[in-house]
């Protein structure tokens, strides 16, 4: 294994240290009357089938291809599966903003900016990528709830960073699940539909975040399809093989030659070194690392 180095001068880095429509029990929690295709508490129309009014919740370029299949859904006027499609993201530093802001503005989508969520009236959420929690009053404000694009298979690797830990630990088999989210605590919810695929061997993070995100995009509108159906079978998640994916920290990029296998270290490359560069430290001096070969 070959190593492509720079020199970091400065101050030592961080590297020292059931029926076809949404069940009784949901309806009753989210105060709905009547059945599906009456009105709900608020006298809001609920609909039982296509088109559905969707507000999209994403950030990054995993969203960004949830939100580009939606679009395209709703594009389609033979099809008729989304009438609607507003979108919420963070703010950016970047004057550009965030991919999924990027694309909504490209293509001429309503936007809003968390926390706001704007008012509109729509019958699904939808989440891919956002790093917020949502509040149970929230989530209650969709006849439907609120769907979740994750990529991984629940419950392994729950948290906002499942992608570069399947990488990062080795993982073989990977893959995507569509969830409902709950409120108070992520990726807990029940599993609508999930699908497996092989890692590809060397796969960085972001070639695999690629593979994933075109798989989840297309599970998304499956699920759409046959929605009351979907929801009404969700399983709930086994209690059995829970891992947990946190937010990688600074000192995550922080290679010691002591402790871990050339193996170990290529994995962290894969998994990170694309995004942020690895670093180590050599006679006191940080090293960043450009490559590795």
């Amino acid at each position: 294994m070959r190593v492509l180095v720079r020199r970091c001068w400065g101050p030592r880095s961080v590297c020292g240290g059931p029926g076809g429509r949404p069940s009784p029990q949901w309806r009753a929690l989210a105060g709905l009357g009547g059945s599906p295709g009456g009105e709900d508490g608020r006298g809001v129309r609920v609909r039982e089938k296509p088109p559905w009014r969707v507000l999209f919740f994403g950030t990054d370029q995993f969203a960004r291809e949830a939100l580009r299949a939606l679009h395209a859904a709703r594009e389609n006027k033979e099809e008729e599966l989304i009438e609607k499609l507003d979108v919420v993201t963070v703010p950016s530093p970047s004057p550009k903003g965030l991919p999924v802001k990027q694309y909504a503005v490209q293509s001429h989508l309503p936007v809003y900016e968390w926390p706001d969520v704007g008012s509109g009236e729509y019958d699904v959420g939808v989440v891919a990528s956002f790093g917020r929690l949502l509040s149970e009053a929230l989530i209650l404000k969709f006849p439907y709830g609120i769907l979740n694009v994750h990529p991984s298979c629940l419950p392994r690797w729950r948290g906002p960073a499942p992608i570069i830990h399947t990488v990062l630990h080795g993982d073989t088999v990977t893959g995507v699940t569509i969830m409902q989210i709950k409120p108070k605590r992520f990726d807990v919810g029940p599993i609508l539909k999930q699908e497996t695929v092989p890692v590809p061997p060397k796969s960085t993070a972001k070639e695999l975040e690629t593979v994933l995100s075109r798989l989840g995009a297309n599970m998304l509108i499956s699920v759409l399809k046959n929605l009351p159906e979907s929801l009404s079978k969700g399983r709930q998640q086994p209690t059995e093989g829970v891992t947990y994916a946190p937010k990688i920290s600074a000192g995550t990029r922080c290679i010691k030659w002591e402790e871990q296998t050339s193996e170990q270290i290529l994995r962290l490359y894969r998994a990170i070194g694309t995004i942020i560069p690895l670093q180590t430290l050599w006679m006191d001096n940080t090293i960043k690392l450009l490559d590795l070969i």
